[in-house]
């Protein structure tokens, strides 16, 4: 379909439920034609279909958006190719960011902290360890390989002979059980 509609000027504002039935209307209407332009910039079905949704859905609240376009197919292209070029700089900002190795993140010098953390630091802790010792003997166990052992979810529930369910389960009350324990006392 290659219906063209053009959008009234600011002084001939339309109300906002005609304004959201006219983005309805423009979007199905070039839905094809917005997606193939995103994969013709270089992206994957899927992800031209999430650009396009995303559009859609930052559009649908800003009514004013539409106001004297004389093209929306043509505004539509050209926030889509936006928002892909978004993407892309995103995708290569968090792939520069996350592409570093472990040994080199621990080479990062941590910043200095204030002298009243070390103070504050050892209460906490004795605060978490009453928090483990009142747990029950199992979740305990449990906790404790996860945290200190550094054992799987399902590594856990073969040497304790109990289900990864029951391991999770176990594990996501202990630490909200030491959250609210730690929190209770600052």
């Amino acid at each position: 379909m290659t219906a063209h509609w053009i959008a009234p000027a600011a002084d001939q504002s339309m109300p906002q439920t005609a304004q959201t039935t006219l983005l309805d209307m423009a979007i199905i209407a070039h839905y094809e034609e917005l997606c193939g332009s995103m994969r013709r910039k270089g992206h994957p079905p899927a992800i031209a279909r999430e650009i396009v949704h995303d559009l859609y859905v930052r559009l649908r609240d800003k009514h004013a958006a539409l106001d004297g376009k004389l093209s929306l197919k043509a505004f539509l292209i050209r926030s889509c190719v936006n928002l892909g070029i978004d993407r892309f700089r995103r995708q290569r900002f968090e792939a520069k960011l996350f592409s570093g190795s472990e040994t080199e993140a621990l080479q990062v010098s941590a910043p200095l902290a204030s002298p009243d953390v070390g103070l504050d630091l050892h209460h906490r802790m004795m605060m978490l360890k009453v928090a483990i010792m009142e747990m029950s003997v199992q979740r305990r166990r449990v906790f404790i390989a996860s945290r200190v052992g550094k054992l799987s979810s399902e590594e856990i529930a073969r040497r304790l002979k109990i289900s990864r369910n029951m391991v999770d389960r176990h594990l996501r009350k202990a630490y909200l059980h030491c959250l609210d324990r730690i929190e209770s006392t600052l």
